[in-house]
Order: C-alpha cells, then structure tokens, then sequence
C-alpha cells in the first residue's frame, strides 16, 4: 500500500449506520462496506460527517457492533460543511453517489486539491437520480475523485450516460474540457463466515423446515429480497420454473420467497394469486425477511438460491453473494450485475434474458416519467413487465440440481471459494484503500504539476449561491463598511427588552450573533452616537463579525438602529414644496 490515508472520512446525512426497517439494498450494502472498512481498513480514525452529530459512543455502536472490537480506531463526528478532517486525511467517501454539492462544499471551504471525493453507485435506473447523477459533469470534480460502480455492467451504462451528457454539452456549449470523477469496478462484500455459520446450522435447519411441514427428502429452493414486482422481480419466471423442476424431477420442492412487501398487503396478494395461478402444486412459502432469526433458517433450510431478476434497477446482486458464502448453488437470470457473480456451469447457472427493443414506445415512456405521469416505480415495472426470462432453461437448471446431490455440493463448494477470494470483506476493503492511494497519488501528482492550487474563480454554485449577495438589487441600499448607523429615536433604555415578546421578532436566531454581542452594539452606539459598521465590527473576533454584522441588519429591521440621516421624511417635503 503506497500512501494510504491515516484518517477516513465518510459522509453520511443521517450518521446512522444501521439500516432502517424494510431496508433497500443499498441501505444494507453501505452498512455493510462503512463497518469492513472500520474493521479491517488499518486507519487510525475514522471522522462521520453528519447533519446532527453523533457523540464517539454512538458512533462506536454504529459502527463496532456487538461482537467487534473499536479498539486503536479515533472515532470522531462533525457536519459536511467542515472540512479540515477530510483535508488533512485526504480522502471523503460518500455512500451516495451525489458528489455535486460535496464538490462545492471542498471548493469553498478548502480546495480543488485538498481531498478526493468518492461516490458509490448502487442503482443507475432513476432518471432523476440519473440527472443528480450527471451534475458532477458540470461540478468542480476531477479525475482524482471516483464513483464506484458495482458491476461491469453498471460501469458501461454509466459511462455511456456521461458520453452522451458530454456530446450533448458540447453541441449546446462549444465546450471543450469536461472533467469527470474516475469509474472504477469494485463489488459489494459479504459477512461470508457468518453466512457460513448460519448456513451450517442443523438445528435452525430442522426447526424451520420442520415449522412449515417441509420433510427431510424434500428440496427447498430459497429467493431473498425485496417482495416487490416492479424494482426487485416479477414473481412469475420463479414460480414456473419452480413448478416445472418439481414435475420433471419428481422430488418435492418448497419455495421460499423471504423478503419485504413495499406495497403493504396489495403487492402479497398479487404475489399470493401468483404462487396460486403459475405454481398451484408447489408450497410456496412467503417469509419476514425483517426477521434476523427467520432469514438465519431459511439459509439453513435451503438446498438452492433462485433469482431470476428483471428490473433496471438491479445493478449487483448482494443476495448473490449471501448464497455463495451459504454454500447454495444458484440459478439466476444472466442480467447485469449478476453475470459478474455467478460462473455458468461452475457456481451454479445464468438463465437467458431477452429484452424489448427500444424506439418510439420507450422514448414515450421515459417522458411520461419526466410529467410524473407514470411514477418511478410504474416506469421501472413496465421495463421489467417486457423484459423476458427463459422458463425452460431456468426449470431445467433447477431440476439438474434437485436431482442430484453431487452437484449442488459441486456448485456450492466453487461458489464458496469464489466468495472468499472475490467478495469476502478484507478483500474489498483493500481494493477501496487500493483506489484511496491511487486517487491520493493522482491528485498530489496534479498539484505538483501545477505548482500550486489554482485559485478557484467560482468558489459557490451559480445556481445555489448566497442570497443576500444574488438578491442585492432589491434592497435601495446594501449595508457596506463605511455605512454609519446610530440608535432610532424613541428606542428607550433598553429597546431590546420588554418591547421584544413577539415571537416572530427572535426567528432565524442561527445567522446572528449573541445575546451578549448584541447587547455591545447597543451599547457602543449609546456611547458614541453613530459609528459606520466597520467600526462597530472592529471590537470584535475576526470570526464572529459575519454574525455580529448579521446582527446589526437584524436590529436595523426591528427599528431599534436607524441608518438614514437624521432628516425627517415630513422636513423634506416641506422643503421641497417651498423651492
């Protein structure tokens, strides 16, 4: 390892890291990737940028669960809009792949070459996700800062998106120079010892199976994920297939599906008429996927994983590699992310996928979805409504292996290894801090070429910069330096006490100074009468005078500081009428 950061930085909103009830995979492979990279990373700290900080304790439960040890690892917490820990520790990792603001945010607070920014892309199928996505096209990103796709395949449909973005850019612009974050390829991990644990645990094996009448002689065949039609799969290839093994095989099989229903009680029954309509002999068997305990035992129950994924929004597989760690053999549909996993004929098999072609119908569909006419999840379910998956193959393959023994063993067996030396934990922690040292390594080699940071022109977002500045022309008078103000007249003794109940006059307190600082002005405008701003901001620290400034504007707005002449509006129209 050449230069690898001594501190990580990961940017997480929420600063939670455990994932919430009916969790998205997304949610539970960033979980996955912040605790390996806490455990087995060789940092020295680790910094959570959040919107609410969280105290060391928490964080150390986030993140060293039950089981783990935090020892040796500084584990501190503060908000995005600091950034000296990312700059000294060189690298900013983000579990969302939205790196526009993060960009701006090291722009104006820091610069260009103080850190890498590191996005990683889990689903590519939103187009408005999409279209945030793209933004880092036009922020101030750089070849020294990645977003990390999961699959090869993901990494051609994003690269393709930004060739496209580009051409349009350039036609529309003239432009000649866009800059973009890297695209490397690095998979999600897997827990695979405790997969295996769970996997070889007879006792949970025979409990579960024993719960649901499932004998000893009889197969079991085992889908997790999400319970949902239009963004996980449509149910109907699975339960076909599923149905056909047990007809050509003989043997009796059970279907598992463990998962979540995101459409509540509506989607169970749509998948229940299914399993009754496509797989009337087989018991299918629909289970929480929520439950720890549950999920535990159908990887003990289970003889084989089948997924047969239709949907753009699949861009990995993270169940995928949950069933090599188990020992299953799978079959799978050869789609995407999943053909990236799974050897055919080695792990287990890939199922042809045909898909619909595209055309006026398509280019109809996606502006539909751009009105909200259709939401996001009727566009995704109507791709993967036409998205076709051959049942024969996926029925045969399922029967070969119900029927024999050997090789499901032979399957599971390759399947295990190829988890532990591709996908297992340690192995992808490496390949992350592999890719922190590289983009270290680009970025230091960029800032020498140059000889320094080039000053950044544009230190905000055009489109998202400060207010008072970009709304300056409403206001008749801006307050500047050499602006002077004084008490207004009738203020009283102390004009911020019992006038100042309302409690619309105390809004917004966050962007001004503090009581104490407040009560100074006053008081340094009593003694002196008028003073411009300049002076009244003297006194104080070079780093509260925004606030203190802030102050003043908010005092002038209550009437209680005046900062016109002292000639009255009446004296100047008299004067006026008598020229």
């Amino acid at each position: 390892m050449k230069s690898l950061p001594e501190i990580l930085t990961i940017h997480l909103p929420r600063g939670l890291v455990a994932p919430p009830v009916n969790p998205y995979g997304r949610q539970v492979a960033n979980a996955g990737l912040f605790r390996a990279l806490a455990r087995h990373g060789g940092y020295r700290g680790i910094h959570v940028q959040s919107l609410d900080p969280l105290p060391a304790d928490r964080l150390a439960r986030e993140l060293f669960p039950l089981g783990t040890d935090a020892t040796g690892v500084a584990l501190s917490s503060g908000t995005p809009l600091s950034t000296e820990v990312p700059s000294s520790g060189g690298i900013l990792l983000s579990g969302q792949p939205y790196l526009s603001e993060l960009a701006w945010i090291r722009r104006h607070s820091a610069a260009d070459h103080d850190y890498s920014i590191i996005g990683t892309i889990f689903a590519f199928a939103s187009p408005t996700h999409r279209e945030l996505m793209m933004e880092s096209a036009l922020a101030p990103l750089h070849d020294w800062d990645a977003l990390i796709c999961t699959s090869p395949s993901l990494k051609l449909a994003v690269q393709r998106t930004f060739e496209i973005w580009e051409d349009y850019l350039r036609e529309r612009t003239g432009a000649v120079r866009l800059p973009k974050p890297a695209l490397p390829v690095i998979p999600l991990g897997v827990d695979l010892d405790g997969l295996r644990a769970r996997a070889e645990d007879a006792s949970a094996r025979k409990t579960l199976r024993n719960a649901h009448g499932i004998a000893k002689s009889d197969l079991v065949v085992f889908f997790l994920g999400r319970l949902s039609f239009s963004d996980k799969a449509f149910p109907q290839a699975m339960l076909k297939a599923v149905e056909a093994a047990q007809r050509i095989s003989g043997v009796k099989t059970h279907f598992i599906m463990s998962g979540w229903f995101p459409g509540g009680e509506k989607d169970r029954s749509m998948f229940e008429e299914a399993a009754r309509c496509h797989a009337p002999n087989v018991n299918v068997l629909f289970l929480d996927g929520n439950d720890a305990a549950i999920v535990a035992g159908c990887w003990a129950a289970a003889d084989i994983f089948l997924s047969l994924s239709d949907t753009i929004l699949e861009t990995f597989g993270q169940a995928l590699t949950e069933a090599m760690s188990a020992g299953l053999p799978l079959v799978v549909s050869d789609w995407d992310g999943y053909r990236s996993i799974v050897r055919n004929e080695v792990d287990g098999f890939l199922i042809p996928t045909l898909g619909a072609p595209g055309g006026c119908l398509g280019e109809t569909l996606a502006h539909l979805q751009s009105f909200e006419m259709v939401s996001y999840y009727q566009y995704v379910g109507a791709v993967a409504q036409h998205t076709a998956i051959h049942v024969g193959r996926a029925a045969e393959a399922l029967a070969a292996l119900i029927s024999s023994p050997e090789l499901r063993r032979k399957m599971g067996s390759a399947g295990r290894q190829r988890a532990r030396d591709l996908f297992s934990w340690p192995v992808i922690v490496a390949q992350y801090n592999e890719l922190f040292s590289e983009l270290t390594e680009r970025r230091l080699a960029a800032l020498s070429a140059q000889g320094a940071a080039l000053p950044a022109v544009h230190r905000m977002n055009p489109l998202r910069g400060d207010p008072f500045e970009d709304f300056r022309g409403h206001p008749s008078a801006v307050m500047k330096p050499g602006l002077r103000l004084r008490l207004a007249a009738g203020g009283g003794d102390d004009p911020l006490g019992t006038g100042m109940t309302a409690g619309l006059d105390h809004l917004f307190p966050g962007l001004r100074g503090t009581a104490e600082e407040t009560h100074r002005l006053i008081c340094l405008l009593r003694e002196q009468g008028s003073l411009s701003v300049k002076e009244l901001l003297s006194p104080f620290p070079a780093a509260r005078r925004p606030f203190v400034r802030m102050s003043l504007a908010w005092l002038a707005k209550l009437g209680i500081l005046d900062w016109l002449p002292a000639v009255s509006v009446t004296r100047k129209a008299s004067g006026a009428e008598s020229r």
